[in-house]
Parts: C-alpha cells; sequence; structure tokens
C-alpha cells in the first residue's frame, strides 16, 4: 500500500513505477530465455566465489585461531578488506580478471574474511577445561580437531556462511551492474536503467532478492538436515 501510495503521489513510472507494472514485468521477465541464463550466470559466478572463500577462511580461520603469529599476520589484511571500498575493489579487480571473472573475485573477497572470523570465533568458544583434558589423555592433533574443535565450529560456520551468502548475492550483482559481463543479473539492472526502463529495473531487483532469500531457505533447510542426522 505504502509502495502504492508513493507511485500515485509521484505521478510518474520512471521515478517509481508501482507494485502491479512491476509484478508484470517479472513474469514476463520469467518467460525469457535472457533471464534464465543471467539467473544461472550469476548463480554459477557466486557459487564459485563461495567454494574458493570458504575453504579458504576456514583454514586461514583455524590457523589463526590456534596459532597468534598468523593471526598476527592475517590482521592487516582483514583490515584493508574492511576499510576498502567494494566499489574500488570492483574496478580494480575488473582491470586484472575481466568482467566475467571479476564477480568471483569479489565474491571471494568480500566473503572471506567473514567465514575466517566465524571460524576464529568457533575454535575460541572452546572451553579451555576441554583442551586440558585431551592433553591430559595424550590425544594427538587429528582427534582434537576431530572432537573437539569441528563440533565446536560447526553452529559458527553455519552462521558464517548465511552471512557469507546474503553478502555475496549484493556484491557479485554490484561488481555486474558496474563490469557488465554478458549474461547477468547486474547486467539486466544496467541495461533496464540505460533505457530508463523502471519496471524491469524493479523486475530485476526483485528476482534477485528472490534467488538471494531462495538461495539461504535452501542453506538453512540443509543446515537443520545436516542437524538432524547428526543428532
Amino acid at each position: 500500500m505504502v509502495w502504492q501510495i508513493g507511485a500515485w503521489l509521484t505521478g510518474s513510472e520512471i521515478i517509481l513505477p508501482g507494485p502491479l507494472p512491476v509484478v508484470k514485468k517479472l513474469f514476463a521477465l520469467l518467460k525469457t530465455e535472457r533471464f534464465l541464463r543471467a539467473l544461472f550466470s550469476s548463480t554459477v559466478r557466486l557459487l564459485l566465489g563461495l567454494l574458493i572463500s570458504v575453504p579458504l577462511g576456514v583454514l586461514a580461520g583455524l590457523a589463526a585461531a590456534l596459532d597468534k603469529r598468523f593471526a598476527a599476520f592475517l590482521q592487516p589484511f582483514f583490515s584493508v578488506i574492511a576499510a576498502t571500498p567494494v566499489m574500488s575493489v570492483i574496478l580494480i579487480a575488473f582491470l586484472a580478471f575481466g568482467s566475467e571473472k571479476t564477480p568471483i573475485f569479489t565474491v571471494f573477497l568480500m566473503v572471506f574474511p567473514v567465514i575466517a572470523a566465524n571460524t576464529i570465533a568457533g575454535v575460541k568458544s572452546v572451553s579451555p577445561n576441554l583442551v586440558e583434558l585431551f592433553k591430559a589423555y595424550n590425544l594427538g592433533r587429528m582427534e582434537k580437531l576431530r572432537f573437539l574443535y569441528i563440533p565446536a565450529l560447526l553452529p559458527f560456520l553455519a552462521a558464517g556462511l548465511n552471512s557469507g551468502l546474503s553478502l555475496g548475492w549484493k556484491v557479485a550483482v554490484a561488481a555486474e551492474v558496474l563490469v557488465q559481463p554478458l549474461a547477468a543479473l547486474g547486467t539486466g539492472m544496467q541495461m533496464a536503467k540505460a533505457q530508463l526502463e523502471t519496471p524491469e529495473l524493479f523486475a530485476w531487483t526483485a528476482a534477485t532478492v528472490i534467488a538471494a532469500a531462495l538461495s539461504g531457505l535452501l542453506l538453512d533447510a540443509l543446515s537443520l538436515t545436516f542437524s538432524r542426522k547428526k543428532q
């Protein structure tokens, strides 16, 4: 209702289209091969970025949590990423990797610190008493990792994946808007904006939000299934 009232008050579909034109345009987009290719390509780029950032983030987080020297080594890197504007990262990556690989690299660079930080928090949540108990029984590093650190790490890793997934969608589409790969959700947004097709721009945006929400629900379902099997 607020959206529709805003559209009436604006009186211009170019500035703020109403919900109905956007919904109609969204359903029209869903039937096109162009949209399906864009959705598939953007999803693949997102998954590739996550497949790189998650394992490396877990390994770096484990090393930093168990070794203060490695944590000190990573800290400046994390500080630089946190302070650097995402748009600067995208533009610099575009010069090095081109339009197709820039979203992948951007997802990796933004999600990696999130996974590493959650991994560090998970390891540090382990009770020192349990660590001493494992030492008392002379259990090796693999036993500590399998029976002590990994169970404590899983809830933090699940939270990190949720945060990383939503962040990954945002930065991937932002990168696509700037560098415009051949088939991408962000490219569709940019083309709609250039042609002043505001209802289509809103439709591309709505499609991206829905895709991100569905992927989040899928991740939650997988986490819940894994937890039940573990129990």
